[in-house]
């Protein structure tokens, strides 16, 4: 029989990744239990990558269950011979906006003489934060210079750590079925992750860690000049838009950072543990597949 304290956590957690507010009962043994769940920010761990509490919303599936959360939803892109266009969701209205900066960022110091295989270098040399002290390989990014799409996540997992690529298990291979069934194979996208090394046992990267490795990314997308950046999860979207709302509040807008638009949506590895959140990121991923052609 489930613990009632797990299901309540659980529960909130999602209404919290639903964007809702906060739920207030008479009871201060609730109070209480809201508080430790925002507190704890329990991890699960889907084949290596840390998924937030409020990313997951209930236990592990079954292994069927994480097989089907692989595919688009049955009644769109595949599932009747239908490609992702067909039955296209709208665009939603604008977002945050975050402004390019007055001045260039990399001017004056090694960032803003290197290219996308410089920075790689820079990457792999790193040692700014002590995320350097326990890594197997830092992990810079993949993907062509004329990337039209950047695909931004938290941090790298373990099979990640160890081969020195983004999105290489579980997740990966979901992230790469997803680009697929939008007509955008994982090799014309660039896919990176926020802190390029992995977090001890795939905790969230501290805002100093965030703070030193970021420039890296900012460089990365400078460099690229993309169509269009998809920020997968909750660390990833705040840390791009300067928020702390939470990924519920975040998607169905399209956001700005520097001039290019952003949008939000799960993290492919939230997807293996809820595959009731396929939908809503099946239509966000052809948002961004539209704003791609726009």
């Amino acid at each position: 029989m489930s613990d009632p304290q797990d299901l309540l956590r659980r529960y909130l957690a999602q209404r919290e990744a639903a964007g809702e507010g906060p739920l207030f009962l008479d009871s201060p043994w609730v109070v209480e239990q809201r508080g430790e769940q925002r507190e704890a920010a329990r991890m699960d761990e889907v084949d290596g990558e840390r998924v937030r509490s409020d990313e997951v919303g209930r236990g592990p599936t079954r292994p069927d269950e994480a097989k089907r959360a692989v595919a688009p939803p049955k009644d769109s892109a595949r599932g009747k011979g239908k490609t992702w266009s067909d039955e296209l969701p709208e665009i939603p209205g604008a977002g945050i906006v975050v402004p390019a900066p007055s001045s260039d960022l990399f001017s004056t110091d090694e960032l803003g003489q290197r290219d996308l295989n410089g920075i790689a270098e820079l990457v792999r040399e790193c040692a700014v934060c002590r995320l350097c002290e326990n890594r197997t390989q830092a992990v810079p990014g993949e993907g062509p210079l004329e990337a039209k799409l950047v695909a931004v996540g938290e941090g790298p997992g373990a099979k990640e750590d160890e081969t020195g690529r983004p999105f290489v298990g579980r997740a990966g291979e979901l992230l790469t079925d997803i680009l697929k069934a939008i007509d955008l194979p994982r090799e014309r996208v660039f896919i990176c992750n926020i802190v390029k090394c992995r977090p001890p046992g795939n905790r969230t990267p501290v805002q100093e860690e965030i703070d030193k490795c970021v420039p890296y990314l900012y460089r990365q997308l400078e460099i690229i000049g993309p169509k269009v950046i998809l920020a997968m999860g909750g660390t990833a979207a705040q840390t791009l838009l300067h928020t702390k709302q939470a990924l519920g509040a975040l998607r169905n807008k399209i956001h700005s950072f520097r001039g290019v638009p952003l949008v939000v949506t799960y993290h492919p590895a939230a997807l293996l543990r809820n595959p009731n959140w396929k939908k809503p990121t099946w239509d966000d991923v052809r948002i961004a597949r539209q704003l791609v052609d726009q």
